[in-house]
């Protein structure tokens, strides 16, 4: 594993230079030899934002120029013959001398670190000093708007007004750094990962193991992209409380949701018990399954064997290849928290809440029901 070297950073910054390597908080702490625990107090107080480094202004004197200035006090020179030698006014190097003690106490060092310390301003949030646009976002992200919507709502509603936009990043930012004190902590409940703290992504394959002999998603057959025929899926794992598990398994043409009561996450029983429902549908619904890159479907060779089905992966962290499973996820939010313990829940259950969901209407099925997309579809085909 490449590490960054950063040994001679003071520990806040080696801390943010092994966090955005996107190391674990045990390695960061290990490292810094501190407790995993104190590594995400520290990353959390940012939302896992790193500080922005800081620069030194272009017009500003440079250390190399301050010890220029040195050297030219202690020869005896004059102003405008040390101002001359930097290409600086005379009274640039006048102001610098005496508001760091005058002649006989200037030095270079501890004048280019009192400057630093002088220009300690941090900038001050958009968000904070538009209180109009502060109560439009803020309004919003309470309706549940995630702040890329917020932000491009904002750009259609008020075109060419600089004091009415911003950014989506500024708006998550804003969110996640809570010593800005913008927005109550209260508003990142309303966000889709209410939790978040930001990682760095370079890493995370090297941290998880990969699946051996993984089919990419660029191989799946084409009728399964354009949802021409039924009988494409994608499917997920639904997480509650307790490390327990739903797998959820959703057909793309009709949006028709299965829902599979899962014991383990051990790969081999994982996908046993995938197979046995997947084996219960007619051969014209069983054509491919797509799903990402968790380890529970490591025993791919072993579900396509048994039912003939081949597996497609998704690329690394990208949800939209299974957009329908996604929002189907989230609509099952509605009858699963994610604290809740979903052990206690048996398969006649599951198949209640799936009948729900396959019994409502969809706008992107013109207002017809999973259930009747796939009663037709399949009457089509067969």
């Amino acid at each position: 594993m490449m590490v960054y070297q950063v040994g001679s950073l003071s520990r806040s910054a080696r801390l943010w230079a092994l966090w955005s390597q996107g190391l674990s908080l045990e390695e960061i702490g290990k490292a810094l030899h501190k407790p995993a625990s104190s590594i995400y107090m520290a990353a959390a107080a940012r939302g896992g934002i790193p500080p922005r480094s800081r620069r030194r202004a272009a017009v500003a004197l440079s250390l190399a120029e301050r010890e220029e200035i040195s050297r030219g006090v202690a020869a005896g020179l004059s102003m405008c013959r040390i101002a001359r030698t930097l290409a600086r006014a005379p009274s640039t190097v006048s102001r610098e001398i005496e508001r760091n003690g005058g002649k006989q106490a200037y030095r270079a060092q501890a004048a280019d670190a009192a400057a630093w310390s002088r220009a300690a301003r941090p900038k001050s949030c958009k968000l904070s000093g538009l209180p109009q646009l502060r109560q439009a976002v803020a309004c919003k992200l309470r309706r549940d708007w995630s702040p890329q919507q917020v932000s491009r709502w904002l750009r259609a509603q008020h075109p060419g007004e600089s004091d009415m936009n911003v950014s989506h990043e500024t708006i998550y930012q804003t969110l996640f750094v809570q010593a800005r004190g913008v927005f109550r902590k209260e508003l990142t409940e309303h966000l889709r990962r209410c939790g978040y703290i930001r990682r760095a992504r370079k890493l995370q394959a090297a941290h998880h193991g990969g699946i051996v002999d993984a089919i990419s998603i660029r191989e799946r057959p084409a009728d399964a992209a354009d949802r021409a025929v039924p009988g494409h899926w994608e499917g997920d794992l639904l997480a509650g409380g307790r490390n327990t598990y739903i797998a959820t398994l959703v057909e793309r043409r009709s949006r028709f949701v299965i829902l599979v009561k899962i014991n383990s996450k051990d790969s081999v029983a994982f996908a046993a018990a995938l197979a046995r429902k997947i084996k219960r549908l007619p051969s014209e619904l069983r054509r491919s399954l797509t799903w990402d890159r968790g380890t529970e479907m490591a025993a791919h060779k072993q579900f396509t064997m048994g039912t003939d089905v081949k597996v497609y992966f998704c690329d690394p962290r990208s949800p939209w290849q299974r957009g329908s499973n996604e929002n189907t996820n989230g609509l099952l939010r509605q009858y699963f928290r994610k604290d809740e313990n979903l052990s206690v829940y048996s398969q006649e259950h599951l198949n209640k809440i799936a009948a729900r969901l396959n019994g409502r209407p969809r706008e992107t099925l013109n207002w017809k029901t999973p259930a009747e997309v796939l009663a037709a579809s399949v009457a089509t085909t067969a």
